[in-house]
Formats: C-alpha cells, structure tokens, sequence
C-alpha cells in the first residue's frame, strides 16, 4: 500500500504502523497532489515498489466555509479544483499504464454532489464534477477490464470539519440526516472495500452512497 499525504507526518506514520502491523508494506509520499507533477512522481513510486497498481482510490480534498461568493478567493476557487478534481485526473492518467483487467478506481464524490450546500459552492461543484468524470472514465476503461466507481459521504466526522466549518454548524453536525447523526469513518470505510474487492467485480459506473439516509439521484 501507498499512502500519499500533504504534511501530516505523525498521522501519516500512525496509519502506516497500522497496515504493517497487519502484515503489510505501506509507504508514505508527501507531497501537495494539486501539483500535477507529483501526482506522477506518486504513481511512479507505487510502481516501482510494487510493479503495477490494483486499486487507487482518489481521496484528497479542500473545502472552506464562506457566507458569500464574494469572500471566496480567485486562489481558492483554483486550488479546490486543482487538488479536489484535479489530482484525480492525473493520477489516473498516470496511473492506468500500469493498471491490469480486474484493477479498481475509486473517486471520492459527496451527498454535496447532489444537494450542494451554498456555503461550500467550490467544493459542491468540485464533488459533482468528480461522480461525472468518475461515470465518464468508467465507459473509457471498461474494455481494459477496469472498474471505475465513486463513492458519496454524506456528512462524516472527519479532522476537515471541525478545521474548516463555524463551532454552531459543528456542533450539530450530522443532526439533520435522517438517522439523525454524522457518520464514522469506520462506517465509511467498507462501501471503499467492496468497490476495491472480487465482490465488486461487476460494479462500475456507480456512485454509492453512504449518507445516513439523505437521497443522491
């Protein structure tokens, strides 16, 4: 396993603890994958240390809260979608090269995608380009035998809310769904395993949505 990551060095080694103590190689590559060039240089070092790649799953994301369209910047509408689409993007093209029949992609879409919160318009937008492309990439691979999915949170308790939503919204983040309560990412989790799994192996072009019962079209 690889794990790419902007500069969260002692969450970075935490996790990769983890997997080796379950058994298994994981190396860490820092880096900001709103660089293009490092998307590469990424996908370069899973291949050189594994020899081809099985499943990539595109996860990073920025979002910020504002109030009106006035307060967000020209620098940070660019960057949300050079990091949140962008780098999914690259990292597939570079990515499929080295990829076999039966290989995975997984994009990271949200409820946001279909119900966008206006407080987060970059971001809304962002999520829903990346269930479009992630259906349109579906159609382009599926001759080499390669699966391509989204999967869409709804609102899941993650270090991104707290950092970057008012203390109010925090506080009853997740009140509004229909179970009445934000996610874990351990409930997140298993949608990503079965579309990385044999047991989805005729799952592609879906978007699967883990919600807490708000509705994606």
């Amino acid at each position: 396993m690889l794990i790419a990551y902007l500069n969260e060095h002692q969450d970075a080694e935490e996790v990769a603890q983890l997997v080796r103590d379950a058994g298994r190689i994981c190396v860490l590559v820092a880096g900001d994958l709103s660089d293009p060039g490092h998307c590469r240089t990424v996908v370069d070092r899973a291949v050189s240390e594994f020899g081809a790649i099985d499943v990539l799953v595109s996860n990073a994301a920025f979002q910020m809260t504002h109030q009106s369209l006035a307060e967000i910047s020209d620098e940070e509408w660019d960057y949300t979608f050079r990091l949140n689409v962008g780098a999914y993007f690259h990292l597939v093209k570079a990515a499929v090269p080295h990829m076999r029949p039966g290989a995975s992609i997984i994009g990271s879409s949200s409820v946001n995608s279909d119900m966008p919160s206006p407080t987060l318009a970059p971001y809304a937008a962002t999520k829903a380009a990346i269930a479009n492309l992630s259906a349109s990439l579906a159609q382009l691979l599926g001759e080499k035998g390669i699966r391509v999915n989204s999967v869409a949170p709804g609102p899941i308790w993650t270090p991104l809310i707290p950092a970057t939503m008012p203390a109010e919204k925090v506080q009853n983040f997740g009140d509004d769904t229909p179970l009445g309560r934000a996610g874990q990412p351990a409930e997140l989790a298993p949608a990503y395993v079965l579309l990385a799994s044999d047991e989805g192996s005729y799952m592609s072009g879906s978007r699967v949505a883990v919600t807490g019962g708000r509705p994606i079209l």
